[in-house]
């Protein structure tokens, strides 16, 4: 592992003798220059954690040679170093994003004591970078049908912005996600992001996980407790079926949004917050307005900004990218080789309607991954349940017009049934029918049943 690497900008050769010396003695890596000049051309070759840099140096001073390593070195920490500092200029130089500032004569104890808070300070600044990258690589939203590039460019202009968001859609469709990314994209990034599922929260309970309480407000209030909207402050609160919120608990909410403050359960004293809400839900507010269950106040105060999330059904051109995504994304977590999909399959899962919508084709591909060892995904390894509601299996319900329509409704689901049992496997499939191969062959293309070919080896 690699020492950290110290960077001491300084025109006189004593400090920079003793300050090598000191760095060097607890096993980091020390390097001296004396111009601003050299410190910048030498910052353009490699990497230093930390610089310690003069104030007062010829040509470049180092005020100006930290506003170039802010934009050049982000990551890189500076201290500034002065033989005859003021308050003026340690404020200029703490604006301009200076770590620190020490005064010569230097203390060498207080210096590399300041250097080790400094490399620590970056080890942190690195881990939160690193765990910014991960959180953002989570939430990823795939797809470039047109109601998706519709939304991007939506999230585009709303995410910046302090606006209020009510995202619409059925279950599955990733109205979660979305609340990420207006919060990772938003000025309030660095804050907490809040969520609180309202639907799964007892309503005599909802109240304090909102506000929080405080000790002994209520049978089992033990301590005293902090709630969804105190953690929030200065971030955001995304709250999610925020439609099956109680009348006692919407209008209460009503109270913080317009007021901006709130009193814990069984607390006296208002607190402030600054929060941006976000809301999902999966039903017609509108409706529920009509039918007296939501808030017509509420919902204005909600509605800011409305988001309306198309189900999988409706962009059916993602799904294909969405299935490959997901297969390598969970093959790489399981450690295995993401299975190619059939053509025939890939059909399949087109026409199918998605009801649970992205989080069903989702789990289902994670499926895939765990429980199927294969290399490929045919038509016949799909589930019954997508098979039937595609034109692989004839409609559970409804009457046939003629016997003919009935003889191969149950012909072709027989078959099917038995496809399915035997892995698509055609001759296996046969042999349990007690027909031969060529017949079934012939009744398949006939009732238009898929083949694979995973017999003989054939792709599709």
């Amino acid at each position: 592992m690699s020492r950290p690497a110290i960077l001491i900008v300084d025109d006189e050769k004593g400090v920079q003798s003793s300050l090598q010396g000191i760095l060097e003695d607890v096993g980091l890596e020390a390097h001296a220059v004396s111009t601003g000049e050299e410190c910048l051309a030498l910052l353009d070759r490699r990497d230093f954690s930390v610089v310690l840099l003069d104030i007062w140096l010829p040509g470049m001073d180092g005020l100006q040679v930290l506003e170039r390593i802010r934009t050049q070195c982000p990551a890189t920490i500076a201290i500034m170093i002065s033989g005859h500092g003021s308050i003026e200029t340690a404020v200029r130089a703490t604006k301009l994003g200076a770590f620190d500032f020490i005064e010569k004569p230097l203390s060498l104890e207080k210096t590399l004591v300041m250097v080790k808070n400094a490399l620590h300070q970056r080890q942190l600044e690195m881990e939160n970078r690193l765990l910014r990258e991960q959180v953002e690589q989570k939430y990823v939203m795939i797809g470039d049908s047109v109601p998706m590039q519709a939304l991007r460019q939506q999230l585009e202009f709303a995410a910046p912005t302090n606006g209020r968001v009510l995202i619409y859609g059925e279950n599955g469709t990733g109205k979660e996600l979305v609340a990420h990314l207006l919060h990772l994209k938003s000025l309030r990034k660095d804050r907490p992001f809040v969520e609180m599922n309202c639907a799964a929260i007892p309503e005599e309970l909802i109240e304090s996980e909102l506000f929080g309480h405080v000790k002994g407000s209520f049978t089992g209030a033990s301590e005293d407790k902090q709630g969804k909207f105190a953690q929030a402050d200065g971030g955001t609160l995304f709250l999610d079926e925020v439609g099956d919120m109680s009348a006692k608990t919407q209008a209460k909410v009503l109270r913080v949004l317009e007021e901006q403050s709130f009193t814990p359960v069984g607390g006296k004293t208002p607190a402030r917050v600054d929060v941006r809400v976000i809301a999902s839900t999966n039903k017609n507010l509108e409706r529920e307005m009509e039918l007296g269950a939501f808030r017509e106040d509420l919902y204005y105060r909600l509605n800011v900004i409305p988001f309306q999330l198309p189900p999988l059904r409706e962009r059916r051109e993602d799904i294909p990218v969405l299935v490959r995504y997901f297969l390598e994304d969970f093959a790489g977590k399981y450690g295995r080789k993401p299975p190619a999909v059939t053509r025939k399959a890939m059909e399949v899962m087109e026409i199918y309607p998605w009801p649970g919508n992205v989080r069903e084709l989702k789990n289902m591909m994670e499926r895939f991954i765990i429980m199927n060892p294969q290399h490929k995904i045919d038509a016949l390894d799909l589930p019954e349940t997508v098979l039937r509601r595609c034109v692989l299996l004839p409609p559970e319900s409804g009457q046939a017009d003629s016997l003919q329509e009935a003889r191969e409704r149950f012909e072709r689901d027989f078959i099917m049934q038995k496809l399915m049992e035997h892995k698509g496997i055609v001759s296996r499939a046969a042999q349990a029918l007690q027909i031969e191969r060529s017949y079934l062959y012939r009744k398949m293309k006939q009732l238009g049943i898929p083949y694979s070919g995973r017999e003989n080896g054939e792709e599709d």
